[in-house]
C-alpha cells in the first residue's frame, strides 16, 4: 500500500472514530448535540492538519464527507482559526501575535520586524530552505505575557529579541 493511501485511511479512522464516539443515538437538535458536532469538526479538522500538513482540499472535503458538514462551512472554520494552515509552510510556522496587548508592550511590530531581518523573509512567506514561516495572528491568548508568538503549536511568552535568537538557533539545530 502506498504511503499515502496508508496516510489517507489512518485520517480517515482517527476522524471516524472522532466522529462515532460523539454522535451517540441523539439527534443534532439539542445545543449539546450541536456542540458536540462542532467540536468534532475542530477535531478533525487537526487531525487531518497533522496527517497533510495542511488543510488542502483534499483533507477538507475528508472531513466535510466523515462529518456530514457542507464543505462551505468546513472551509469556513478551517479558515477562521489561526491554529489551522490553509497552504504549505515551513517546518516551523511561527506566528507572531499582533493584538492589543502585545502592540501595548511595544513587542508586536518589534518582534515581526526582528524575525523578518533575521529570516530575510516577508510575513507569509517560507525561507528558501523550507524551515521556516512567518505570519501574524491576531491573538494567540497569551495577553497577561506579551508579547507572544506561536511556533506551530508551542507558545512563547514575554519574547525579546534575544530569546527570539535563542529559540530559531535551537529549532534550526544550531
Amino acid at each position: 500500500m502506498p504511503p499515502e493511501e496508508k496516510i489517507s485511511r489512518s485520517a480517515d479512522q482517527q476522524i471516524g472514530q472522532s466522529a462515532n464516539q460523539q454522535k451517540g443515538t441523539s439527534p443534532p437538535e439539542t445545543p449539546t448535540a450541536k456542540q458536540a458536532q462542532r467540536s468534532m469538526l475542530l477535531t478533525a479538522l487537526y487531525i487531518a492538519q497533522a496527517q497533510y500538513g495542511y488543510l488542502n482540499e483534499e483533507a477538507l472535503q475528508r472531513v466535510a464527507g466523515r462529518l456530514g458538514f457542507p464543505l462551505a462551512e468546513i472551509y469556513s472554520t478551517a479558515s477562521f482559526y489561526s491554529l489551522y494552515r490553509m497552504k504549505p509552510g515551513g517546518r516551523y510556522v511561527i506566528q507572531v501575535c499582533d493584538g492589543l496587548s502585545c502592540h501595548l508592550t511595544g513587542g508586536a511590530d518589534t518582534l515581526v520586524d526582528y524575525i523578518r531581518q533575521k529570516l530575510g523573509i516577508q510575513v507569509g512567506e517560507t525561507t528558501p530552505d523550507g524551515l521556516f514561516t512567518l505570519q501574524t495572528v491576531e491573538c494567540v491568548a497569551s495577553c497577561g505575557t506579551s508579547p507572544a508568538m506561536r511556533v506551530n503549536d508551542e507558545l512563547y511568552e514575554n519574547m525579546t529579541p534575544q530569546k527570539v535568537d535563542r529559540l530559531l538557533d535551537h529549532l534550526a539545530g544550531r
